[in-house]
């Protein structure tokens, strides 16, 4: 006969496989599980160059939504041509996880979303603070500034999550972020 586990170690067994579940996430029959109780997630934007407000619920139940991801990609589609490109679900995520650290109340305000190359490459030929491979063009990166949140909180919080690049434009008034490799930037 075996000897009998002792309390502190079921204890220890019991937070060991709880982390092990945890840490292998969706690829487990326990992820589903846990995403079906992770709390939604919603986004609110409004898109200065065209007046267009969004406020939406992009993700629930473990799953994005194609509706909504539908409504995102028209609202930051790039207003100079009408151009409307998939959004990687990464960036709202990203979007998300600032407004709930900041405590927003407000919608983002966005300053550019999508941007198409041939108005990509105009705006890269006028101004040095374009990129000619921007993550625009790919869906993976906004301009943004929230209302009520200073520019300097916006732009410390973004780089804390180390989720992307961060760009610092205070003179125009906004953030930059993206989901491509950590790094950081001011611009005028």
């Amino acid at each position: 006969m075996s000897a009998p586990v002792k309390l502190t170690d079921r204890r220890a067994l019991l937070r060991g496989g709880l982390a092990a579940v945890v840490g292998a996430g969706a690829s487990t029959l326990a992820g589903p599980a846990l995403a079906a109780i992770a709390p939604p997630r919603n986004l609110a934007l409004v898109n200065l160059h065209t007046g267009e407000k969004l406020s939406c619920c992009y993700w629930r139940s473990g799953a994005y939504l194609p509706d909504a991801l539908a409504d995102v990609a028209r609202v930051l589609r790039d207003h100079r041509t009408g151009e409307v490109h998939p959004i990687d679900p990464r960036l709202l995520d990203l979007l998300t996880q600032l407004s709930v650290r900041l405590g927003a109340s407000q919608p983002f305000e966005v300053i550019s979303g999508y941007r198409s190359p041939k108005t990509n490459a105009k705006l890269s030929a006028k101004s040095s603070g374009v990129a000619t491979r921007s993550l625009h063009m790919q869906g993976k990166a906004i301009d943004v500034r929230l209302p009520g949140v200073a520019l300097t909180r916006l732009r410390d919080t973004a780089l804390a999550l180390k989720a992307g690049g961060v760009g610092y434009y205070p003179k125009s008034n906004f953030v930059h972020v993206d989901v491509g490799r950590v790094r950081r930037w001011s611009g005028a």
